[in-house]
């Protein structure tokens, strides 16, 4: 990288931090203040700076746009299929990525488990509302008033004696996982499967997405299922970090 390229990089973080003026920021390069005035003058002719009438300089609207257009124009599937399959490689089980659009959450993206007994879901079809993990996970960061309507809206078919019998049930197991952070399905859609599931956050730190790991209770129990929760945890946040662009994960209460 140049060196000039290099030291107007350096102008963006300062600036993210506040307005400042043309000593500080030749201070922070360690350059001659004619030198910063020449940089700054570059970026604020492409708009990636803005001078202010007192003198100081602030991010200007050119870098919030592409910023804006770049996140609009990532797509979470592309971010998290590495993470996926490398999940799936470290525990043989079956990973979903799930989204939620109107009143459903739709797997967009799955790798089958390494064993001979497969899941029968598939990519673009939806999952059962009351009892999914990624399903649990995506509503429950919906805002109280819209997630208690949705509660009150929908249906709530008994798939197992462990499904989800009511809205308030239902209501009373979001606000769990909204307090934990992760989800799980022992049972609830089909006695025979586990899973077990994290958020994906987006740069706004709202659900963007949600993870699953799923497995059969012949391959694994619940409990040892829920043994493997780090590590999903870990891919979410991951994913996450990629995703948002954000160096930290979020808090989480301290996993069993």
């Amino acid at each position: 990288m140049s060196q000039s390229v290099e030291r107007a990089l350096g102008i963006l973080p300062l600036l993210a931090k506040g307005p400042a003026g043309l000593g500080a920021v030749a201070q922070e390069l360690g350059v001659h203040k004619s030198t910063a005035l020449r940089l700054l003058r570059t970026l604020h002719e492409h708009g990636f700076v803005y001078r202010l009438p007192d003198g100081r300089y602030r991010l200007g609207a050119q870098l919030f746009a592409l910023a804006a257009e770049a996140v609009e124009n990532l797509d979470v599937r592309e971010v998290a299929h590495p993470h996926l399959v490398e999940l799936n490689r470290a525990t043989g089980h079956t990973v979903h990525l799930a989204l939620h659009q109107d009143d459903e959450v739709v797997y967009i993206d799955k790798v089958d488990s390494r064993y001979p007994v497969r899941m029968y879901s598939r990519i673009g079809r939806p999952v059962p509302l009351t009892v999914a993990a990624v399903a649990k996970l995506l509503l429950a960061d919906l805002p109280e008033p819209e997630r208690r309507a949705l509660a009150h809206r929908i249906d709530y078919p008994r798939y197992t004696a462990r499904s989800t019998p009511d809205a308030a049930a239902f209501l009373r197991e979001l606000d769990l996982v909204r307090e934990q952070g992760w989800a799980t399905d022992f049972g609830g859609h089909e006695e025979s499967i586990n899973c077990l599931g994290a958020p994906v956050h987006g740069p706004d730190g709202r659900v963007a997405a949600a993870l699953s790991l799923s497995a059969p209770g012949v391959v694994v129990t619940a409990e040892g299922l829920l043994a493997l929760l780090p590590q999903v945890l870990c891919a979410a946040d991951s994913i996450s970090r990629e995703y948002s662009g954000s160096g930290s994960a979020p808090v989480r209460k301290d996993v069993p």
